[in-house]
């Protein structure tokens, strides 16, 4: 399926075309050379708590809580990692300049990657953007749109990190603050030189830079992060998660995620290992390492990835991935539904323990751990779904979701490059609607919407070359018409493809005999699956309805292929769902 004039022009519009060397030094005639971002900072965003007036961030008044920031992990100086881009908060005391009001200033970036990321917020009391334009060191340029969220009411699903405080002249108030990450494609193969900001009231840069971490990647495990739970509460205990690879290779890392909290987490030291049986492992664990440490701290929202390790990876193998959490853990980010025994140990570090005798308590979920990414390779299809493909009633430890039996088929083949296979589904996520509200301990982990998640599902996994859509049923379930599952299923392949990536969709399985899965809703997902089968928003299509559906009773799944619930695939109907795909379709 081709992708149409008008999604070739939203590809255009947002990552520019390339202006010619000459062009883009006539353009900069006239203009000072481009200067280090902290040497352009006009405006003070945080405050002492004590002196909420030496600050004035939005023009009346209030500003942020350095004392909350603090609390956070966002310290003066401190480089975090959001999004697999590194971005340095500012070191600033309170009240000295510590952002720029972006108004055209022509600022010095340099760095190759997959994009450019922003440390953003805005102050207008809406979201707040305009367009600017990145100049590559051979000379080239190319136009960009920045949009940042309202750092009082935009949305906390996307947020970087949120703050409990608001500091005014009359008071503190209890009133979240928000900082955004916001990402913008690059030209790729291009060295970075310098970037203009939108000239845009209201929108304030605290830092840029290139994300590099993609780079020379292949994601190889992945989960998505559901929610913030209560877990443990976990003191001085080592978790010893099972995770299965798809692609292998000679190097590894592997990364944690506090995504949606509001405090650093501890990680005290952390080993990776093939597994034996249950919590043994085959060999000794390997020590990985942060910046050189044995452990590291995560800042609330922010990412940490482990050193390269020279350490063989199999493909489709259990990888043991241990980690020692001294400090207190009520909660974390976590993935609910890992249909995977994973082990938690008795008080102490037994990272590096080869015995599973230590380990005296199981879990079904996946606290902290977000990846497991092999050198080199040929990149990775990231898969955005919702229970049917986190494997929700498949064979727990058995590795029968779709996405694992496709993995296995790719391996098994030599027609399209090996890629690594990455499930981003999450049980009872939606395409448009904020299951998770996005902050906050929450016993709803289903995640914020495949919209509000999919830069950080997706657009930021290592080497992503082709993404498949496969959601839409508990939207239907729950009332979303048609049109707006429509909707947004359009926004994200214009946003995918404007990342470059080749975007794939499938229809929407049936699911007649489910107490929700009415007529009404049938006829609903019947006419996105009519959509979706006859537009050319998306590359192609997989049409995973027509795979599972009783030829009698298209509104049903055959028995076969049904779990049970009428709902969710079986073992036989996810392997019928991988089956089908023809992987000449995942080649971007």
């Amino acid at each position: 399926m081709r992708r149409s004039v008008r999604g070739i022009l939203i590809v255009l519009a947002l990552c520019g075309s390339l202006v010619p060397a000459v062009s883009a030094r006539a353009a900069e005639e006239g203009r000072a050379a481009p200067v280090p971002l902290e040497r352009l900072f006009d405006n003070s965003a945080v405050s002492d708590d004590g002196r909420p007036a030496e600050a004035d961030f939005d023009g009346a008044g209030a500003s942020l809580s350095a004392r909350d920031l603090a609390a956070a992990g966002w310290t003066p100086g401190r480089t975090l990692t959001v999004q697999g881009a590194r971005l340095t908060w500012p070191k600033r005391r309170p009240g000295e300049p510590d952002n720029v009001r972006a108004a055209g200033q022509d600022v010095r970036v340099t760095g190759r990657g997959d994009a450019l990321a922003f440390l953003v917020a805005g102050t207008a009391g809406t979201e707040v953007g305009g367009t600017g334009t990145i100049g590559y060191a051979d000379g080239t340029r190319s136009g960009y749109r920045l949009t940042a969220p309202d750092w009082r009411t935009g949305p906390l699903a996307t947020k970087a990190v949120a703050l409990p405080h608001i500091n005014t002249p009359g008071g503190q108030r209890a009133e979240r603050a928000r900082l955004y990450v916001v990402t913008v494609p690059l030209v790729a193969g291009r060295a970075v030189a310098s970037v203009r900001l939108p000239r845009a009231t209201g929108l304030h840069v605290f830092a840029v830079s290139v994300r590099t971490a993609t780079q020379g990647w292949t994601g190889s495990w992945t989960t998505a992060t559901g929610g913030y739970g209560a877990v443990g509460p976990w003191t001085d205990r080592t978790l010893r998660l099972v995770v299965h690879t798809s692609a292998g290779g000679p190097r590894v890392r592997v990364r944690f995620d506090n995504t949606f909290a509001a405090a650093p987490v501890r990680i005290g030291s952390a080993t990776v290992a093939v597994q034996a049986a249950g919590a043994a492992s085959r060999g000794a664990p390997v020590p990985l390492s942060f910046g050189g440490a044995a452990g590291v701290d995560i800042p609330a929202g922010a990412q940490a990835y482990s050193d390269p390790l020279g350490f063989a990876v199999p493909a489709d193998t259990n990888l043991l991935v241990s980690f020692h959490l001294p400090g207190p853990v009520p909660a974390a980010p976590l993935h609910r539904l890992a249909q995977q025994r994973s082990y938690v140990s008795e008080p102490g570090d037994h990272a590096a323990d080869g015995s599973a005798g230590a380990y005296t308590s199981v879990i079904s979920s996946w606290p902290l751990l977000a990846g497991v990414d092999v050198g080199g390779g040929p990149g990775s299809v990231v898969l955005l779904g919702d229970s049917i493909t986190d494997g929700d009633k498949s064979t727990v430890d058995a590795n029968r979701r779709w996405p694992n039996v496709l993995a296995g088929r790719l391996l098994r083949q030599d027609t399209v490059p090996r890629y690594g296979v990455l499930n981003q589904g999450i049980s009872g996520n939606r395409v448009v609607t904020d299951r998770y509200p996005g902050d906050g301990v929450s016993t709803d982990t289903a995640g914020v919407s495949a919209l509000h998640r999919f830069d950080r599902d997706v657009l930021a996994q290592p080497s992503a070359r082709t993404a498949v859509v496969f959601e839409g049923i508990n939207d239907l379930r729950w009332d979303t018409s048609a049109e707006q599952v429509i909707a947004g299923l359009r926004e994200i392949a214009a946003r995918g493809h404007a990342r470059g990536l080749k975007m794939l969709a499938a229809t929407i399985l049936p699911c007649e005999g489910e107490a929700r899965c009415t007529a009404t809703v049938d006829a609903e997902r019947v006419a996105v699956n009519e959509w979706i089968r006859g537009g050319d928003v998306f590359d192609g299509v997989l049409d995973f309805d027509a795979v599972v559906r009783d030829p009698q009773r298209p509104s049903r799944m055959l028995p076969a292929y049904d779990s049970g619930d009428h709902l969710h695939p079986g073992d036989a109907g996810l392997a019928a769902l991988a089956d089908s795909v023809d992987l000449r379709l995942l080649r971007p």
